[in-house]
């Protein structure tokens, strides 16, 4: 009825669900060992401490996670194991995150006369840090 990893009580109720599984679930991660690799490079965060992909998450509980250049603080109000869609996921938890940083609107242009030839190795250099390359 349920999958390895996450506990019930006697009435079926879920207790406790992996933290990896959890993000997941509700879409902070696109897959699972996204979630993990997160939570191993130290990422991930349970009511202040470390988490490991297994760490049990309980409802009530605060997740803050580094995801996609973008700091998550969420808080936990219902455990789910199976993924759901996108709207449905907004009711398993209340998101407390900053918002987003604003983009730059202007982009760099880099100029160069029509026909000059071959870009010289400065010009390629300066075209790869427009375009956020390094080498």
């Amino acid at each position: 009825m349920f999958r390895a990893g996450s506990r019930c009580d006697r009435l079926g109720r879920i207790e406790s669900v992996r933290v990896d599984q959890w993000l997941w679930s509700v879409r902070l991660t696109k897959t699972r060992s996204d979630a993990a690799a997160a939570c191993r490079g130290g990422h991930v965060t349970v009511n202040g401490r470390a988490a490991k992909p297994a760490t049990p998450v309980k409802v009530g509980d605060r997740i803050e996670a580094y995801l996609h250049d973008r700091e998550r603080i969420v808080e936990v109000t219902t455990l789910i194991i199976k993924r759901v869609g996108a709207t449905v996921a907004l009711d398993f938890f209340v998101d407390h995150s900053p918002p987003p940083p604003e983009r730059e609107h202007e982009i760099p242009v880099f100029q160069r006369d029509r026909g000059a030839g071959r870009p010289t190795k400065r010009d390629r250099r300066e075209l790869d840090r427009l375009r956020g390359r390094r080498r």
